[in-house]
C-alpha cells in the first residue's frame, strides 16, 4: 500500500516537534536529509550512491538514495547510521525492511527512501532504470 502525502501536514518530520514549515522547506529538508544520507554511505564506503529527484514522479516519495555495500555488517552499519543522522534532522522512520538478511535494505523516512544492496540485487532490481527519467542529484 502506498503512502499517500498530505499537502497541509508535514509526515517527514517528527509530530511531537511541532514543525510548522511550508511544503517548499519541507521539500528542501527531504534533499538535504537525502544527500546526508548519501554522505554517511560514502563515508562508509559503499559504491555507486545514486540520490534520485522523484519529485512529480512518484505519488510516495521525493528521493531515492541508492548505494552498493560489499558486505552484510556494512550494509547493516550504513543503515544504522543513516537512521542516526535522520534523528539528528529530526526525522522518523516509518518502516525498515531487509536488515536481517542485507541484500537489500529499506528505509523509508517518506520523502526519502533509501536502499543499500548488495550487488547482486543491485544488478538484478536495476532501480535507476526504472526510474531513468528521474534527476540524479550531485553528492559533494
Amino acid at each position: 500500500m502506498a503512502k499517500r502525502k498530505n499537502a497541509e501536514a508535514n509526515p517527514v518530520r517528527n509530530s511531537a516537534s511541532g514543525d510548522q514549515r511550508s511544503k517548499g522547506e519541507i521539500s528542501n529538508g527531504a534533499k538535504m536529509f537525502a544527500l546526508a544520507a548519501a554522505e554517511v554511505a560514502a563515508g562508509r564506503h559503499c559504491r555507486d550512491i545514486v540520490v534520485l529527484d522523484l519529485k512529480g514522479k512518484s505519488p510516495a516519495t521525493d528521493y531515492f538514495v541508492i548505494a552498493t555495500g560489499t558486505s552484510d555488517r556494512q550494509m547493516r552499519t550504513v543503515a544504522d547510521e543513516i537512521c542516526k543522522a535522520a534523528r539528528k534532522h529530526d526525522l522518523q522512520r516509518f518502516g525498515r525492511a531487509g536488515y536481517e538478511q542485507a541484500r537489500w535494505i529499506l528505509l523509508d523516512f517518506i520523502d526519502v527512501v533509501i536502499h543499500i544492496f548488495d550487488s547482486e540485487y543491485r544488478d538484478y532490481y536495476d532501480l535507476e532504470l526504472l526510474w531513468g527519467d528521474a534527476e540524479r542529484l550531485t553528492i559533494d
